[in-house]
């Protein structure tokens, strides 16, 4: 692969890593007349987004479990010109989450605010109007502030020279830059802790927590409860199949299990990529590996911006794929037990570097809407606690501890012996994470969101020293997640068009 005299609109490009922000940016920078070669260590596509079978007919999404604009997957096949119905189908989830509270309440988080409104002042008793004024406050927060701090760069200065700035600025006073989600929550919700826990729980959408994350995050409600959470036909892991035939027919190449080992650079420019088997000759570059073994493996003559590989991590996760021996109709797609003392767990997981004793417990279950998942009258069961990434703690031992505590926690409130069901059974942890994906320390996005500037302190999208070095993925901005790593990719296909 000779980058020799070729125009910039043909220039080969290398991709570090298939997981989903690689993949759509090959897809975009094919889409573009970019020859794209995507390198990936593992033996198939997906990073986080993998898929897991276990015996007995077990299927279940390796990674991620929740699906949001959905629009950005479909942009990609209208962007190659495609239907993207032809590809991908995916249906609005009603309920979206059944949230179990420690006290044996249970509540359902239904898709149409007000629906879901009446069902909190019905079981916590929290006036309805209560409800809707702060979903509200979310939807005018997300719609100001989204245009400028997740779709474009906040690392170039035509960014802040945007009319969208200017709409920006207008709502930072509604924002609680000063004040933390969980104050935030609480405040809106005096009346019941139980809400205040159910809204803190989505800093952990980017690995954060409640009681340290800026109130700006309050907004991340909307993207559930306001536009929708969706399940695609055949799961998660069939928006990375899809998108990998996209970018097939685009003529991008996959190349399996040849892990980059350098990126090559000379006179301040990347060169090309170096791997086992060859050295490809490249003019673009883009590391959808995280940033820290990106720098710390794969640039290693070249100075690593410290202050930013510093910060602090995000969360990990412990997951438990159980295949589990009956049907439980009580149950959705997702599905909250809450733990008894929520800042207790959030302490544990960001000043302890350990496990809660008492974790809140998450469980995803597919074969609902996906039956050949399970077999007839089973389940796939993806059980993941939230847990600190990885410093060496002894993994071994928390993971029996964990096992425990989940399993006393669903049974208790599924009034089932759930261990007695369980045919089938895989565990991954974050060094299990961190070997996979190469996300340092198992670290599900990268740096957490534990202050006020953590969004600008995030690692750009382009290099400020080498022209032609990109990132894409959750380790850099806009953040973790399906949505945020699109975006991730969006961004780097605007950056390499403007700067040709």
């Amino acid at each position: 692969m000779k980058a020799t005299s070729i125009t910039p609109a043909s220039q080969p490009a290398a991709i570090v890593g298939a997981g989903i922000g690689g993949i759509a940016t090959a897809v975009r920078l094919a889409v573009r007349g970019h020859r794209v070669t995507v390198f990936e260590a593992q033996e198939s596509f997906g990073g986080k987004m993998h898929q897991l079978e276990l015996p007995g007919g077990y299927r279940f999404d390796g990674g991620p479990s929740l699906f949001t604009l959905p629009h950005l997957v479909d942009e990609l096949f209208e962007l190659a010109g495609r239907n993207p119905a032809v590809y991908f189908r995916y249906q609005r989830l009603d309920p979206i989450t059944q949230y179990f509270f420690a006290d044996g309440t249970r509540l359902t988080a239904w898709a149409d605010e007000e629906k879901f409104a009446a069902e909190v002042e019905t079981k916590l008793h929290v006036p309805a109007a209560d409800v809707l004024a702060f979903l509200k406050r979310s939807r005018h927060a997300y719609s100001a502030t989204a245009d400028t701090f997740l779709q474009k760069s906040l690392h170039k200065v035509g960014t802040y020279l945007s009319p969208d700035v200017l709409k920006a600025m207008a709502a930072v006073p509604q924002l609680g830059l000063l004040e933390t989600m969980h104050q935030r929550h609480q405040a809106a919700f005096p009346q019941d802790a139980r809400l205040v826990q159910l809204f803190d729980r989505f800093a952990t959408y980017n690995g954060s927590d409640p009681y340290q994350a800026p109130a700006t995050l309050s907004m991340i409600p909307h993207l559930e409860h306001g536009l929708g959470a969706f399940y695609p036909e055949g799961g998660i892991y069939a928006i990375a199949q899809s998108l990998v035939r996209l970018a097939e027919e685009l003529g991008v190449e996959f190349r399996y299990q040849e892990p980059v080992l350098e990126i090559l650079t000379a006179e301040g420019r990347v060169t090309g990529v170096r791997t086992e088997q060859d050295v490809y000759d490249v003019g673009l570059v883009v590391s959808n590996m995280d940033v820290v073994p990106t720098y710390r493996r794969l640039l290693p003559t070249q100075p690593a911006p410290e202050r930013t590989l510093s910060q602090p991590r995000s969360s990990s996760a412990l997951i438990f794929y159980w295949g589990v021996a009956r049907r439980f109709p009580e149950l959705g797609v997702h599905n909250i037990f809450f733990s008894e003392n929520y800042q207790q767990e959030f302490e544990a997981i960001f000043q302890q570097k350990t496990v809660s004793p008492d974790p809140t417990v998450y469980v995803n279950i597919t074969s609902g809407h996906t039956p050949a998942d399970a077999p007839p009258g089973h389940e796939n069961w993806f059980v993941m606690v939230n847990v600190p990434h990885d410093q060496g703690q002894d993994w071994s031992a928390l993971i029996n501890q964990t096992r425990q505590a989940v399993l006393a926690r669903v049974s208790r409130a599924l009034g089932t012996d759930v261990a007695a069901l369980i045919r089938a059974e895989h565990v991954w942890d974050p060094p299990g994470i961190a070997a996979r994906t190469s996300s340092f320390g198992g670290a599900l996005y990268g740096s957490s969101s534990n202050n006020t500037m953590a969004a600008f302190l995030r690692h750009p999208n382009f290099s400020r020293k080498l022209e032609g070095l990109y990132f894409c993925g959750g380790s850099v901005h806009p953040g973790g997640g399906i949505p945020l790593c699109l975006l991730s990719a969006r961004i780097v296909s605007d950056l390499v068009k403007n700067e040709k």
